[in-house]
C-alpha cells in the first residue's frame, strides 16, 4: 500500500526488565490488628492542615512504623491497574481516635486520603500496638508519590511520610498487565513524501489511546489534535500531519484513561537542518535575528569569512547564549558576514546575505588624483560612512591591522553622477602607495555607521596596474 513512498518503521518501545511478579489482591479494603475494631473513610479532599498540641500524658512515638509496597488488582484479567499498599502502625492512647493516611501524587498534585476510627472501647487499650493495612489508594504507572501519616485528631510534630516510586513499563509484568502500557506495543511510519506519520495499533488489541504530535519544550506542547485511535474499529489506523521535520517534533501516546503513562518518541530527532535556517533580516530595521522552532543550548556569534573555505573570525561582542530568539541590531548585509552556531547539535556556520537580494557595498583600489598615492572607493546603493585599515600579513591569520583612516564622504551633487546601472561612489580615502604596495600588504574597509559589520580586504596588490576590487 505504502510503495514508492519515503517511509521509515519504528516502533515506540521501552526495555523491559526481569523483576518479581506484582502481587494481586482480589478485594480492596482495611484491616487492623486481630482483635481490634476499625471503622474506614475515604476522602478525596487534601487532609486538613491545621493541628493540635498533643496532651502531655502521649507516649512519644505515637506513630511505630510505615511501610509502602505495590498491589496490582485485574478485573476482567487484561485490564489491571495498580494500587499502592500502606502499612502502618500506632500505640493506642485514650486521645486517639485513629489514623490518617494520605497520598499525593507529586505529577499531578492529586490527593487521596483515607482514614481509620478506633471504637472508644479498643482506645481504652492504651500503650498496645494496633497495626492497620491501607490497600486502597488507585495509582498510575510510573507516579512519584508522597505518602503522610497522622494521627485523628491531628497533634503537631506526630507524623510520618515517605516517598514511594511506582513501578513504570519497565517492569515486565506491569508492562504485560496495565492497559497504560500497551501504547509500547503500538507502531508508526514517517512518510515523509506525503508529510505524515502514521500510527496503528495491533490487531490484538482492544484499548483504546490517543496520539498526537508535540513540541518538546519546556512542556510538550501541542503540534495538531489529539486523535483518537479505536482498537475495536476495523481500521486501526491514524494518520498525523507535520508541516515541517523538526529534532523537538515528538510522536506521543498515551492509553484512553484517566492519567495515563505516556509514551513518547522523537522521530525527527537528527534533523537538524531546518533549526541553523531559523533566520531573519529586517532590511528597515537592519536587526537580524535567529530563532529556533526547538529548544537548544550553546552559544550564537556573527563571523567573518574571508574566503570560501575559510574559517569564520569572530566578531568582538557578538557573542550570544543560544537561549530563544537571537537578535544583533544594525547589521551590515555583507556576504562574507555570517551566523556561527556552537550547540548541543552541533557547529554550522550559516551566511544568510549570500543571496543576491541583499545590498552589498564594494571596495576599489586605483590610482589617486595626486601622485604617489592611491584611492581606495566605496560604492554603495544607499548612503554610508567607511574606514579604511592598513593591515600586513604575518604567520598567524588574520593579519595585524594597525594604522586607521576614516573615508572622506563624497558630496551629494557628486555622488548622483556616473553610470546609473552601477552603485555610486559615496566615500573614499588616499593613502601612500609605497605603504599600500609593500610586500604582505592588505587593505582592509569596514562600514563604521552600522553595530556589526565584515570587512573587505585586498591584499598584496599589483601596483604596477594599481587597480583592484573586493566585493
Amino acid at each position: 500500500m505504502l510503495a514508492g513512498r519515503a517511509v521509515a518503521l519504528l516502533c515506540l518501545t521501552w526495555g523491559t526488565y526481569q523483576s518479581l511478579a506484582v502481587p494481586r489482591v482480589t478485594e480492596c479494603g482495611l484491616s487492623c490488628s486481630q482483635g481490634f475494631a476499625c471503622k474506614s473513610r475515604v476522602n478525596q479532599n487534601i487532609f486538613n492542615s491545621f493541628c493540635r498540641q498533643p496532651p502531655a500524658s502521649m507516649p512519644r512515638p505515637v506513630l511505630g512504623a510505615l511501610a509502602l509496597s505495590t498491589a496490582m488488582k485485574c478485573s476482567p484479567p487484561d485490564s489491571c491497574f495498580l494500587l499502592l499498599r500502606v502499612n502502618a502502625s500506632l500505640t493506642l492512647h485514650e486521645s486517639l481516635q485513629g489514623l490518617e493516611a494520605c497520598s499525593t501524587s507529586l505529577d499531578t498534585q492529586e490527593t487521596q486520603c483515607q482514614t481509620v476510627r478506633v471504637p472508644r472501647a479498643s482506645r481504652r487499650q492504651a500503650g498496645q500496638q494496633l497495626q492497620v493495612h491501607f490497600d486502597c489508594f488507585e495509582v498510575g504507572v510510573a507516579q512519584t508519590l508522597y505518602v503522610t501519616l497522622r494521627t485523628v485528631p491531628h497533634f503537631c510534630g506526630v507524623q510520618l511520610g515517605q516517598q514511594y516510586h511506582m513501578e513504570d513499563c519497565r517492569d515486565e509484568d506491569v508492562g504485560k498487565n496495565v492497559p497504560d502500557c500497551f501504547a509500547e506495543q503500538l507502531s508508526y511510519w514517517v512518510d515523509r513524501s506525503r508529510k505524515v506519520v502514521l500510527v496503528q495499533v495491533p490487531e490484538s488489541g482492544g484499548t483504546d489511546y490517543y496520539a498526537r504530535l508535540c513540541l518538546k519544550r519546556f512542556t510538550c506542547e501541542d503540534a495538531g489534535t489529539p486523535v483518537l485511535v479505536t482498537g475495536n474499529s476495523i481500521s486501526r489506523r491514524v494518520s498525523l500531519p507535520y508541516s515541517q521535520e523538526l529534532s523537538c517534533l515528538c510522536l506521543e501516546v498515551w492509553s484512553a484513561t484517566p492519567d495515563a503513562v505516556r509514551i513518547q518518541t522523537c522521530p525527527f530527532k537528527d534533523d537538524t537542518e531546518s533549526l541553523w535556517d531559523a533566520i531573519h533580516y529586517h532590511l528597515g530595521s537592519q536587526v537580524l535575528s535567529w530563532e529556533p522552532a526547538c529548544p537548544m543550548r550553546g552559544r550564537v556569534s556573527l563571523c567573518w569569512r574571508p574566503g570560501p573555505g575559510a574559517h569564520c573570525l569572530e566578531l568582538k561582542h557578538s557573542g550570544r547564549p543560544a537561549r530563544g530568539k537571537v537578535q544583533y541590531p544594525l547589521v551590515d548585509t555583507q556576504p562574507q558576514l555570517c551566523l556561527k552556531f556552537s550547540t548541543s547539535l552541533g557547529f554550522q556556520v550559516r551566511c544568510p546575505f549570500k543571496q543576491p537580494r541583499f545590498p552589498a557595498w564594494k571596495m576599489t583600489v586605483q590610482p589617486a588624483p595626486a601622485p604617489g598615492r592611491l584611492r581606495v572607493a566605496f560604492f554603495s546603493s544607499s548612503p554610508a560612512r567607511f574606514q579604511v585599515c592598513v593591515c600586513h600579513q604575518g604567520k598567524t591569520w588574520p593579519p595585524d591591522c594597525r594604522r586607521l583612516l576614516q573615508a572622506t564622504p563624497v558630496p551629494a551633487a557628486s555622488v548622483s553622477q556616473g553610470d546609473p546601472t552601477e552603485d555610486p561612489a559615496v566615500a573614499f580615502v588616499d593613502i601612500p602607495r609605497d605603504e599600500a604596495c609593500a610586500p604582505s600588504t592588505c587593505i582592509q574597509g569596514r562600514r563604521t555607521d552600522v553595530q556589526f559589520s565584515a570587512p573587505q580586504q585586498l591584499c598584496n596588490l599589483q601596483c604596477a596596474a594599481t587597480q583592484g576590487t573586493a566585493a
